[in-house]
């Protein structure tokens, strides 16, 4: 099997099939025996074999070999033409790794990991009973890493179902089957440590967290709850030397389904896109806002022509329900737009100047073969007499300023020329010489004077942070900056 790792806090988050058992909610301790339930999932759960074939360049005289000069010389005659046509000749060496998955359907669909199969030349399924079959790709996911494989099959085959993730509860016991080690079924039981869990291993983490026993080649395997239903595919493991510490990782059942479904049906995945660019929502932004809490995800940009806009999405709203569903954090709403059906029509609520706003919105399919560009590339300019505020070097926006830092027309603000980063007022370090203040606290701002009056007016207030809505190389963000007492 394909192992990938991830450095988190001096570990490793390690690729490899794992496995949990969610319980029944009423159940009140451990099973007396995992028996009957492992015997009835066993011949449903595959041992996954792969091979990658690797083309290696022969040609010696390319090499690092420092007695193939020395054979050359020494070769028969006749022979160093022969051996140098062979050696001339790209060799292929075969690459083989392991895995788990489980068989869904009995025409013989089969889930399991896209990192146990992605690159692979062939793909093996070996049954519980030892039967091998060869295996075609179906559709894979690499953002939620998951991929379906088809085999072909005279005889119906063994499968189990999923069931709905969101029943089980922290605690509940969950049973798992897999292919560790290339051992082949082996089953471990343990509880659901934790949900919701986000590990960075994608945009859409929203992990299945288990303490059962997994390690390296149980990367695709099931999950199952008490009543032998699926409801997490076993993804990774928490690991400082790359075997099981009791911490696991499972993509929940209700989020794999809408995945395999598509991969299934179209042979990829479909995301829903609305066209904005969001930030979460800080304590310090909620605090010169005056939030009651930080939540929510704020729009930094509304793209053009796209469904944000056309439903009337503003640049500064404060995205906190989608669909029915609250918006705590921008992974929130990563995950729930993605998985919201193309074409369908949502409502959303924002914040927008302390108000509640409700918007229709269209959802749109992304695409996902374009990469946004976040970096920054600023030039630098002189500039004369710039009046200080809040640490930062502020002048007006002039039209050399707009020819020199590729600033539109339509852009009115305050050009911040320098940063005290030493100053220790926090939140500098989100602002860089170049950047425009278009916005403070929302309100639109066009001279030094309106920004000082802003701070002025969140002083007033009682408020000790000012929100900073920033420009910079055609893209928008906001930047929560603590006031002090004797700020000018």
């Amino acid at each position: 099997m394909m192992n990938i790792s991830k450095r988190l806090a001096g570990a490793f988050i390690i690729l490899v099939c794992m496995v949990s058992v969610p319980s029944l909610s009423n159940a009140q301790g451990a099973p007396e025996s995992f028996a009957d339930l492992s015997e009835e999932l066993l011949p449903a759960v595959v041992n996954v074999y792969t091979t990658q074939n690797i083309r290696v360049d022969r040609n010696r005289r390319g090499g690092n070999n420092p007695f193939e000069e020395f054979f050359r010389r020494n070769l028969p005659p006749g022979a160093e033409n022969d051996n140098d046509d062979d050696n001339d000749r790209p060799r292929t060496r075969q690459r083989r790794s392991l895995g788990s998955g489980f068989i869904i359907d009995a025409s013989g669909i089969i889930i399991t990991n896209n990192h146990v199969i992605d690159d692979a030349d062939e793909i093996s399924i070996r049954l519980h009973d030892g039967t091998e079959l060869e295996a075609e790709v179906v559709g894979k996911d690499d953002k939620v890493d998951i991929a379906v494989l088809k085999v072909e099959s005279d005889e119906e085959l063994p499968f189990v179902s999923f069931g709905d993730d969101t029943e089980s509860r922290v605690g509940d016991w969950v049973l798992a089957i897999g292919n560790p080690f290339g051992l082949g079924g082996t089953v471990t039981a343990g509880i659901i440590s934790a949900r919701n869990r986000n590990i960075n291993s994608g945009p859409y983490d929203q992990y299945i967290q288990t303490d059962a026993s997994i390690n390296r080649g149980n990367s695709g395997g099931p999950m199952f709850n008490m009543d032998g239903e699926v409801i997490g595919i076993n993804t990774a493991i928490f690991s400082q030397t790359g075997g099981n510490i009791g911490i696991g990782f499972a993509v929940p059942s209700t989020q794999a389904q809408t995945i395999i479904t598509q991969l299934r049906e179209f042979g990829r995945t479909k995301r829903g896109r609305i066209g904005v660019r969001i930030t979460g929502v800080s304590d310090d932004i909620a605090e010169s806002l005056g939030m009651d809490e930080a939540i929510g995800a704020m729009v930094n940009s509304v793209e053009d022509d796209s469904p944000a806009m056309a439903a009337g999405v503003e640049f500064g709203d404060i995205i906190i329900e989608f669909d029915g569903t609250e918006i705590e954090e921008v992974r929130d709403l990563t995950t729930i737009v993605a998985n919201t059906e193309i074409g369908s029509t949502v409502d959303r609520v924002v914040l927008r100047q302390g108000e509640r706003v409700t918007l229709s919105i269209t959802i749109d399919e992304l695409d996902e073969g374009t990469d946004e560009d976040d970096t920054d590339d600023r030039r630098d300019r002189d500039d004369s007499e710039p009046e200080t505020v809040l640490d930062l070097s502020l002048t007006e926006l002039d039209d050399e300023a707009r020819e020199e830092l590729e600033i539109e027309d339509d852009i009115n603000g305050v050009l911040i020329t320098g940063v005290d980063y030493n100053s220790g007022r926090e939140g500098l370090r989100g602002l860089r010489r170049g950047d425009v203040i278009v916005e403070v606290t929302q309100q639109e701002v066009s001279s030094i004077d309106e920004v000082k009056a802003r701070i002025e007016d969140q002083r007033a207030a009682g408020r000790s942070v000012v929100l900073l809505s920033i420009y910079s190389r055609g893209q928008y963000r906001h930047v929560p900056v603590r006031l002090d007492e004797d700020d000018d």
